[in-house]
């Protein structure tokens, strides 16, 4: 069976994939902070945003799915993180939080996976 570090790794890397699928560019992977790690930070050219994607990865019926385990505390520490980034940064357009889950289907096949993206989850 695949651990969860592994599970983990390859669900960022299968989102960095799908965001680059869509168009978008990857500026940087895993950045840490005094507030937390940022998964993915990219650039949304359909709305020339920075956008802070959180990935999540669970595995086929699991209570609670891997979009809906992102609330409260956690998009606080997001909205903290993300800010303090754009601030490192100098960015000062617009920048938003996404979610992009991962459910594997057969934690034994990676291949069978399902993707679902949440745009926009504060705003």
């Amino acid at each position: 069976m695949i651990d969860d570090n592994t599970l983990g790794r390859y669900a960022e890397d299968t989102a960095a994939k799908y965001l680059v699928s869509l168009g978008w560019r990857i500026l940087e992977r895993n950045a840490r902070n005094k507030y937390g790690e940022l998964d993915i930070i990219a650039e949304d050219p359909k709305s020339d945003e920075l956008v802070i994607v959180e990935v999540r990865c669970r595995t086929e019926n699991q209570f609670q799915s891997a979009t809906d385990s992102v609330y409260g505390h956690k998009v606080n520490i997001l909205k903290r993180s993300g800010s303090l980034y754009m601030e490192s940064i100098g960015w000062e357009g617009f920048w938003r939080i996404d979610v992009v889950g991962i459910t594997v289907n057969d934690r034994n096949n990676l291949e069978d996976w399902t993707i679902e993206h949440i745009r926009d989850i504060t705003g």
